[in-house]
């Protein structure tokens, strides 16, 4: 049986539901968007492909390990998760936005947004990859790039979780006002999708909607290696 096109796999989410999840807490892990033959693929290509940049984890004290930032024009099924996913969750940022009381609206297509960061300058792709072997592991940080960002992004292990690796676990971290630091920690199968929060996300409190910041990154691993590949929807400054 073929296995359906990236752009069938995304329209058949529920995004109904997604929007909801995505609401309720900032995040949400969506199963079986990448095949196998689509991460080997990703990964086998890891010292081949058409990047701009590498960068060092442990050069620049973000941990240990190393991505690669792709350069344009970005692989096809990079850019087709890029294209239609992003008009699904532009009207959550929208809400966001709205809940906040911040005024800022987001296009509504993935198009119109690329040209916002182009208009401020921002030219340089943000999709990347990153490996990690045993004792890899990315500090807790949020992948902002410039003036202008959109407040969600994605990202997909493409190693399958206590077979090819264990530890390596995804973390996100909630800097709750005036209460301590939440911690949520997530085990996605290989090719599954994370959408997550780049910034803040609002959360609903007593006296309305208050903004409660956020910041990812991976634990350590115990062994194996972990390859994921990360997009976000604004390109970068450099």
């Amino acid at each position: 049986m073929q296995t359906p096109e990236i752009s069938d796999r995304i329209a058949a989410i529920n995004w109904e539901q997604i929007t909801r999840t995505l609401h309720h807490k900032g995040f949400v892990i969506v199963k079986g968007i990448l095949n196998k033959q689509e991460c080997d693929t990703l990964i086998d290509n890891y010292d081949t492909g058409n990047y701009r940049k590498t960068v060092s984890l442990d050069r620049y004290r973000y941990g240990s390990g190393e991505y690669k930032y792709y350069d344009y024009p970005l692989p096809h099924l990079i850019n087709e998760l890029r294209e239609n996913v992003y008009p699904s969750i532009a009207p959550v940022a929208n809400a966001w936005m709205q809940e906040l009381g911040i005024d800022k609206t987001f296009p509504l297509t993935h198009t119109e947004m690329k040209q916002l960061s182009h208009d401020n300058g921002q030219l340089k792709p943000t999709a990347l990859i990153l490996k990690y072997g045993p004792g890899g592991f990315n500090t807790m940080h949020q992948d902002l790039y410039g003036e202008v960002y959109f407040p969600m992004q994605m990202v997909f292990v493409l190693n399958q979780a206590n077979e090819d690796f264990t530890g390596g676990e995804f973390v996100i971290t909630e800097q709750i006002p005036r209460a301590q630091s939440k911690n949520n920690v997530l085990v996605p199968d290989r090719g599954d999708m994370v959408i997550f929060t780049t910034s803040f996300r609002p959360a609903k409190g007593a006296k309305g909607y208050h903004r409660v910041n956020i910041k990812h990154g991976v634990s350590p691993l115990h062994s194996g290696n972990r390859h994921s590949l990360g997009i976000i929807f604004h390109d970068a400054l450099s």
